[in-house]
């Protein structure tokens, strides 16, 4: 039922519900983002079928520190283990791999392992991975504004010739599309510091499902939602 030709370039998901589907269970927190890392594969593999450009996924924002020690510490090891078991596969079916965020502060093997996974897929010709890694949308505003004021002090840049575009090419992934839609899981209505510079104009589809529980159907559901809406960027209504 999608029309192949009005599908997004770029979706971004909050993958939300991890605690909350192990709570259900009885089972520890770790267990729930462990059944996550299904849910990702299946949206990963959905996505390089269906021809989507880029996918962003939230996978540890920079306020997910607070979280128990335990908990976190669970978490930089699942990252690794999964991306190091999976890149064979996803280099194999052309996905290009990358993280942003602050990762110099993220665990050594952690960064190790993303930046494996980058050089591994740099000139893949496929879907577009992109990992949202100890990032906040805040924190990505106040690097950019660093970097410009530096060329502001250097002399390179004018106050007056900074633009949208400027603040844009200083983002994380300045290459990349603005997302078309954002998806969130388990039915929260917010967008938790996610990409808030990038999502001026994505239609938000939330999903009362949660993440572990989300598969290919789920996303493709989502999309449909995505292609009854109209379209407007702030002018007169037009399609998609």
């Amino acid at each position: 039922m999608l029309d192949r030709n009005r599908l997004p370039r770029h979706i971004a998901v909050i993958m939300d519900g991890n605690g909350r589907w192990a709570e259900q269970r009885s089972l520890p927190r770790l267990a729930g983002h462990q059944a996550g890392a299904e849910s990702v594969r299946a949206v990963i593999e959905a996505c390089g079928e269906i021809g989507i450009e880029a996918l962003t996924l939230y996978t540890f924002s920079s306020e997910n520190w607070t979280r128990p020690p335990g908990e976190v510490a669970g978490l930089m090891r699942l990252i690794a283990e999964k991306l190091r078991q999976e890149l064979p596969e996803l280099h194999e079916k052309q996905v290009r791999v990358r993280a942003m965020g602050r990762l110099e502060a993220l665990p050594d093997f952690l960064q190790e392992t993303l930046e494996d996974g980058r050089r591994l897929t740099a000139h893949n010709s496929g879907l577009r991975l992109n990992l949202a890694i100890n990032y906040g949308g805040r924190a990505e505003i106040v690097d950019a504004a660093r970097e410009i004021s530096r060329a502001v002090a250097n002399g390179e840049l004018r106050v007056e010739d900074i633009s949208e575009a400027v603040i844009a090419r200083q983002l994380y992934a300045p290459d990349l599309p603005d997302p078309d839609v954002m998806i969130r899981t388990a039915g929260e209505m917010r967008v938790s510091n996610y990409l808030l510079w990038q999502i001026a104009y994505a239609e938000f589809v939330v999903v009362p499902t949660l993440w572990p529980d989300f598969r290919r159907e789920h996303l493709l559901q989502a999309l449909l939602e995505y292609q009854r809406r109209t379209r407007k960027f702030g002018g007169m209504a037009e399609d998609l």
